[in-house]
């Protein structure tokens, strides 16, 4: 009887059991409308967030926190681990701040991941709808200190990807004191008069790699500040803004060094600074050491190549020390394009501590057609190839 059973019939028994095989073994899902959440807008669901996300950081399996398509209204957000697996964050509706700035200004963060290991997040975009926050810094009145709209903090093995970050009221994207994290094909933008939109800022941190995005704000790119080493940066498109820089440095004697870093294939359009170095000028045992920017394009920049030891920003509260940041082993090479200054490259050290091992290969950037100019004090290296502006070491 037995050897009669149908072909038919044991394809269907097999792939019914290959289903419940794999449905035991699927991801968690928690989405976050299972909760409360209402995409509208309109219905706060900070409190569905906060309930999907404590669900997911106790599954022992790798889990899943869901936004589905809507418009979420959320107030402050963090999500705290360790978590006891994988977690995978993904967006694919968007994220609104109150329209009020003060319900999320005086925390310092809109949504921050504190003390989680193995995090994805993916995809979806944010808003912090910071104009309101911006109009009140500008006009001098009395304002919260500023969220920054992503932050992760204490983590490790992090991946953001695909995220859409707009409108800021300070920075956009914050690691601090995190490891191998990984950043890409991401998307900020603010107005270029927006104070302190720096797109990603980097601090305390190792093992950082941006690949990919399109960054344009009010400041900073991007930001390497203290503490961050083993940091690489990649086709990235940048502008309007401030450019991609090293610092500030130099606001603590005891102030951790940045090194082995690479910025290279990326672009920078119409923004005040290409690639900066710029410390204050007063005491300190910080360093920058094993940098190299390099295969960049410049169009239309400001301050193409730049490092500054008297950085003062507005003109306003200047130490005027000398700095103590010691600047060493920094490569320019391949950069090209145009300035819309007639100095395209400034190597200001500081007069106590000569920038050393500083490396020019193959540059050519012009001013109005025009070969452009350079200007060095306290620096010392070596040239290669075609470098144009006339070498000034």
């Amino acid at each position: 009887m037995a050897n009669n059973i149908s072909f038919p019939l044991v394809i269907i028994l097999f792939s019914i059991a290959f289903f419940l095989i794999n449905s035991s073994n699927a991801m968690p899902s928690f989405n976050v409308q299972r909760y409360g959440a209402r995409g509208d807008g309109r219905s706060d669901a900070t409190k569905p967030f906060l309930t999907a996300w404590s669900l997911a950081c106790r599954s022992r399996a790798r889990a899943m926190v869901y936004i589905p398509r809507g418009t979420y209204l959320v107030s402050n957000l963090v999500f705290w681990g360790p978590c006891k697996n994988h977690i995978t964050f993904k967006i694919d509706g968007t994220l609104v701040a109150p329209p009020n700035y003060w319900s999320i200004g005086n925390s310092g963060y809109w949504i921050l991941f504190a003390k989680v290991n193995r995090i994805s997040v993916s995809g979806g975009t944010i808003d912090a709808r910071g104009s309101g926050y911006w109009s009140c810094r500008k006009n001098g009145g009395h304002c919260p200190q500023g969220a920054r709209s992503i932050s992760f903090s204490w983590c490790n093995n992090v991946l953001l990807s695909g995220l859409t970050s707009l409108n800021s009221q300070n920075m956009h994207v914050t690691v601090h004191h995190s490891s191998n994290v990984r950043i890409q094909n991401i998307r900020i933008r603010a107005p270029s008069g927006s104070p302190n939109t720096d797109g990603i800022h980097v601090q305390s941190s190792s093992g950082v790699t941006i690949s990919g995005g399109t960054i344009a704000t009010g400041d900073d790119c991007i930001a390497l500040s203290q503490g961050s080493r083993n940091i690489w940066i990649e086709r990235v498109n940048c502008g309007p803004g401030h450019g991609i820089s090293i610092g500030s440095l130099g606001d603590y004697v005891n102030e951790e060094g940045v090194q082995n870093v690479t910025v290279t294939s990326s672009v920078f359009t119409k923004t005040q600074n290409g690639v900066r170095i710029k410390t204050w000028a007063r005491p300190s045992r910080g360093f920058v050491r094993n940098v190299v920017f390099r295969n960049l394009i410049m169009r239309n920049v400001d301050n193409p190549v730049i490092i500054d030891q008297n950085y003062c920003p507005n003109g306003r509260g200047c130490p005027r020390q000398s700095s103590g940041v010691k600047i060493s082993g920094v490569t320019f090479a391949n950069i090209k394009g145009t300035s819309t200054t007639p100095i395209a490259m400034k190597l200001d050290c500081s007069r106590s501590n000569h920038c050393t091992g500083i490396r020019l290969q193959d540059i050519k950037l012009t001013y109005m057609r025009r070969s452009s100019a350079s200007y060095c004090r306290n620096v010392h290296g070596r040239r290669s190839g075609v470098v144009i502006p006339r070498n000034c070491l």
